[in-house]
């Protein structure tokens, strides 16, 4: 690589300097008049005709002279001078003039050639191309406004005229005018542009810090370099190199530089004489300091009806998208619009050009425009816009000769290039590109599943399929790619063609990790590609959920977690246990409005224990088998003081792997009323809390119903069920609150709606059940509030229900209030009665005890517990929705929601008196306060 500057000659170096100095007399020495010295002469007066005679011959002969035209005289005697003193003759008059005459070092003058010697014009002998396709034109045009309408409502667009009036850093006619130094690099190979570009750069009304002129591998480099050094201006410079570093190698010499500001421009683009000033203002403002500016930029595809891309290059396309300007549709640019990339000039700071090898290009054959707009987006959240023009006002134009940029632009038409490209932006799209289609047109997906590696894309396919085929849902997979995980080897494990992974359709985005920094062995580069790519996915689809395995990589987990968060319409980031994915397929009904609210919920699990170790042990067993999902989940046990100490030993060795444990234990007997009702209490109203008294035993599956249910009837702000109050683990084999205790079973009784569907019902189950946390806190106040030891002192008096009598029960409280309010308990309803929990029915505070003269018969209570997945005998293989679940009231009759809130009010024994049949006691959620009267 060569690098020259300007700098001043000596005019005796040159013969016309040696020419000047003969002719002024400088030398004293007079030569004899000879016959050989008329001979000479005479030979010279002819050689000076035939150069005459040459010079018009060869000039009338040039391609560019159009003979019908004026002769231009001025060209005609700088070639005159060019061919009667040639370099041969410039020898022989030094040769023969040596000993004539006497040189003097002090006395040199400067001989500079002057550009109008050496400067070639660019032969533009054509019209700008225009359209005669009236469809075409109505639908281009059409899409430029459906653009500038949506920036000018989203991001505001300017005029030339407002943009200049907008605060700026780099005001050059302010009171305190401020000029950035702004670095021009012209890059060049073989047109003959660069002297009209830098006659328009030194008329600037900003003027220039410093002009490069690069020559990459130009057969033209011998005669751009002339032309620099013509124009004889230390501040311009020359940079060559044999190799072509072809696109980005003007972007690299552009970290080199030390102003403030680069201006990069193609040898197609000639700037207007105010270009600079603009620039520069415009990238003073506040609103445009983080961009690139430039005068010409692609708005890309859009999608098809087909819901694919097509081409950018496709023709009589609206999805093609859009070249700006575009004379050919007589579109000019009136307000500044943002592209999806610039070409031919780019205008921005020094600092911003660093982010274009952050990542290695996709090729460096071409694609260096869109690259640098990618690259600027996905690490500095960086736009690329083209800058309004004044349509009267050339010198307001990045590029006052439009037609040669145009040829520039139809000169891509290759279909190897075309090819290219179009992967290029396709690629960057798959990896979180946010396009302008994409600003406009945001999409909704159900979930997004990312996997760095193809055993994490095999945990991950039956989720992912059963989100793919269930209808109404969308859902794709993110892979790491490079050497991670590629495309092709995760379409293989997922069974799919390997078409997918070059067709332009959304289904398998390859992130190409690595491409940041290669073989490295930090984790920063993996974080910093999966963040920013994940962080423009999640930006243009909008998942409802992004689902990875819980055992990825600890850093990529962290790259996740932050791309989810940054996304203000609300993702969720779901880590699923390998072992748990197939059992929790019923995630793919959930709507996509509750699926966000997967990680809102907090179970507590309450254990009430005092003197049966060996239930105590099998309970616990039950529970660290089941399925949890990988959430946290905090358990504690209560005892009272009678506590025995087998029980103490195994809480106090107990190992639970899946939450926090923790240890409580009354200082009095409190019996089991107290025992319940105060071993949890919630701390928000995501904290639901599962109460099991140590002779229950957990089928695997229970965690699973409970999450579905909550995430189906409470978590789905479509879904209004306030009515529910608990979720139920166990079916009922008997109608326990009717005296005579007939048998009951559930599938029987629906079977005419759908022998398995979860019913609604109004009575509490104390054989394992989740309580929500507004009713609990409810309950709470009211048993404070009716709280006696002697039943026949309760006011609450259910008509023909046994409850009344019941005595030391916590239950026969709850019951109480959800009569009077009109709540109801989520119950299953599977096959032989098959649940989620059973009771053992062991002696204890009630079974067995001394003051109970009901007989229990183990056969009505203990129930099979549910082995395998449930979903598939619900009905349509998932949960009902709300409206659609039966109801039923305290006595296993058929009732609506309405009629049972109509059954409480009718008996009006609340805590507060309410006048009207069609009012209940309404309450303040957050302490459990009645508050006043609510119509139902």
């Amino acid at each position: 690589m060569s690098f020259s500057r300007n700098s001043t000659a000596r005019s005796g170096d040159s013969l016309d300097g040696m020419l000047n100095d003969y002719v002024a007399g400088k030398t004293k020495v007079k030569p004899h008049k000879t016959a050989t010295t008329k001979f000479v002469a005479a030979l010279t007066c002819l050689q000076f005709f035939f150069a005459v005679y040459a010079t018009f011959l060869l000039y009338y002969m040039g391609p560019s002279i159009d003979l019908r035209t004026k002769p231009d005289f001025s060209r005609i005697a700088q070639q005159w001078k060019s061919l009667m003193i040639t370099p041969h003759i410039v020898g022989h008059y030094q040769e023969s003039a040596s000993s004539l005459i006497q040189e003097d070092n002090n006395n040199q003058f400067q001989a500079t050639t002057i550009p109008s010697l050496v400067c070639e014009n660019e032969k533009i002998d054509f019209l700008q191309k225009k359209s005669n396709d009236v469809q075409m034109i109505k639908i281009k045009r059409e899409l430029y406004e459906e653009v500038l309408n949506f920036q000018n409502k989203t991001i505001g667009t300017e005029t030339l005229q407002e943009l200049m009036n907008m605060k700026s850093k780099w005001d050059i006619k302010g009171p305190n005018p401020t000029k950035p130094k702004i670095n021009v690099l012209l890059n060049h190979f073989k047109r003959k542009t660069l002297c009209a570009q830098l006659d328009s750069l030194l008329q600037q009304t900003l003027p220039f810090h410093q002009v490069w002129v690069l020559s990459f591998g130009s057969p033209n480099e011998a005669s751009l370099k002339r032309i620099v050094e013509s124009y004889n201006d230390s501040r311009i410079s020359f940079i060559s190199s044999s190799y072509d570093f072809k696109y980005y190698g003007r972007f690299q010499m552009a970290l080199q530089t030390e102003a403030d500001l680069v201006y990069i421009v193609d040898d197609d683009m000639i700037p207007g004489k105010k270009m600079l000033e603009i620039l520069a203002h415009v990238a003073g403002t506040e609103k445009y300091k983080n961009s690139v500016l430039g005068s010409i930029g692609r708005i890309l595809p859009f999608r098809q009806k087909d819901f694919t891309f097509p081409s950018y290059r496709k023709f009589k396309s609206k999805e093609a998208g859009l070249y700006l300007p575009d004379p050919a549709y007589d579109i000019t640019i009136d307000k500044i619009v943002q592209v999806d990339f610039l070409s031919s000039s780019w205008f921005l700071s020094a600092e911003l050009v660093k982010t274009l090898f952050i990542e290695t290009p996709f090729t460096f054959s071409t694609g260096e425009d869109l690259h640098l707009s990618y690259q600027l987006q996905k690490y500095r959240n960086a736009g690329s816009f083209v800058l309004p023009v004044d349509p009267k006002d050339k010198e307001t134009w990045g590029d006052s000769e439009h037609r040669l940029a145009y040829v520039s632009e139809t000169t891509v038409i290759f279909k190897d290039i075309v090819q290219v490209r179009d992967d290029q932006w396709w690629k960057a799209l798959s990896s979180g590109y946010i396009t302008q289609w994409a600003a406009m047109y945001p999409q909704k997906v159900d979930a997004l599943f990312y996997a760095h590696s193809v055993d994490e894309v095999k945990a991950l396919s039956p989720l992912l399929e059963k989100f793919r085929s269930t209808v109404g849902k969308k859902a794709y997979i993110v892979v790491s790619g490079g050497n991670f995980c590629p495309c092709e080897q995760a379409a293989a494990a997922l069974k799919w063609p390997l078409l997918v992974c070059k067709e332009r359709r959304f289904k398998i985005f390859d992130l190409g990790v690595g491409s940041i920094s290669g073989v490295s062995n930090s984790e920063a580069p993996v974080i910093q590609a999966v963040y920013s790519s994940l962080k423009g996915l999640i930006k243009i689809h909008n998942p409802s959920v992004v689902i990875t395995v819980d055992d990825i990589d600890v850093n990529v987990r962290k790259a996740l977690k932050m791309a989810s968060e940054t996304n203000s319409n609300g993702t969720t980031l779901v880590l699923l246990p390998r072992a748990s994915v197939s059992k929790v397929l019923w995630m793919a009904d959930l709507r996509s409005t509750a699926l966000p609210n997967w990680n809102k919920m907090r179970l507590s699990i309450n254990i009430i224990t005092q003197n049966r170790v060996n239930s105590l042990t099998r309970l616990l067993k039950s529970l660290t088998n089941a399925y949890y999902l990988g959430d946290e989940i905090p358990i504690t046990f209560n005892m009272d003081s009678r506590v025995d100490e087998a029980t103490i030993k195994l809480v106090g060795s107990f190992e639970w792997p899946h939450g926090s444990k923790t240890l409580r234990r009354r200082i009095i007997q409190g019996g089991l009323i107290r025992a319940v009702s105060e071993s949890w209490y919630p701390s928000s109203d995501d904290n639901f809390g599962l109460l099991l008294e140590d002779d229950i035993e957990v089928s695997p599956y229970y965690y699973l119903w409970i999450k579905y249910a909550l995430m189906n009837y409470h978590y789905d702000p479509q879904v209004s069920l306030p009515e529910l109050s608990s979720i139920s683990l166990y079916t009922p084999r008997i109608v326990e609150v009717v005296k005579e205790r007939p048998k009951w079973n559930a599938t029987e009784f629906f079977k005419q709606i759908h022998p398995n569907t979860p019913y609604l019902h109004q009575l509490p189950c104390s054989w394992g059940a989740v309580f929500f946390p507004k009713h609990w806190r409810e309950f709470y106040v009211y048993m404070n509030m009716r709280f006696t030891e002697d039943p026949k002192k309760n006011p609450v008096q259910i008509p023909k229900s046994r409850t009344n009598g019941w005595q030391a029960s916590w239950k026969k409280f709850l019951i109480d209030m959800m009569y009077l309010r009109g709540y109801v308990s989520l119950y299953p309803n599977f096959p032989n009665q098959a649940s989620f929990s059973t009771n053992h029915m062991e002696p204890g505070a009630h079974i067995s005890a001394k003051d109970n003269v009901v007989k229990h018969n183990k056969m009505d209570f203990e129930v099979p517990l549910l082995k395998d997945d449930f979903s598939n005998f619900l009905p349509g293989m998932k949960m009902p929705s709300a409206s659609r679940l039966p109801s039923l009231n305290l006595f296993n009759q058929a009732v609506s929601l309405k009629g049972l809130k109509a059954a409480g009010a009718k008996l009006g024994q609340d805590v507060l008196r309410c006048n009207n049949v069609t009012e209940i006691v309404a309450v303040d959620h957050h302490t459990g306060l009645p508050h006043h009267c609510s119509r139902f």
